[in-house]
């Protein structure tokens, strides 16, 4: 038996130069997308960075759960639930002005919450259909 003059390698030897050429193009492109993304110059997205943009979000006072209502402003858990339970106790408010019902609303309170208020629109009553009289 004859013993090879080298050891085995993992990939034959013509492959080597294709592989290698692989492997550059890939850390080109990286480092391409690097310099694209603002590199060193600080462009790239700090993720602990507060938003930049201002998020603001909108609820229906009259479809809202305590838990989205007491992501308002100015409100907690208990004063969320006091609103639903007023809303099944005397129904759906007319107007934003009628949080004022509730008790622990007071004008500051619902000064906070109102840009996060939707307009309430008003329900059209369903037109009465006319009767037919039997001759």
């Amino acid at each position: 038996m004859t013993q090879p003059d080298s050891e085995p390698s993992f990939l034959p030897a013509p492959s080597q130069p294709l592989l290698a050429a692989v492997a550059a193009c890939g850390f080109v492109a990286m480092a391409a997308w690097f310099v694209a993304a603002g590199g060193l110059r600080g462009g790239l997205v700090h993720h602990d960075a507060p938003p930049a943009a201002t998020v603001t979000f909108t609820l229906n006072i009259n479809s809202a759960s305590a838990t989205e209502l007491a992501q308002l402003p100015g409100l907690g858990p208990a004063l969320a639930q006091r609103i639903v339970d007023h809303r099944k106790q005397h129904g759906p408010f007319a107007t934003i002005d009628g949080l004022r019902d509730v008790p622990g609303i007071g004008p500051a309170t619902l000064e906070s919450m109102r840009p996060h208020l939707r307009p309430i629109r008003r329900r059209k009553a369903p037109a009465e259909e006319p009767t037919q009289s039997t001759p």
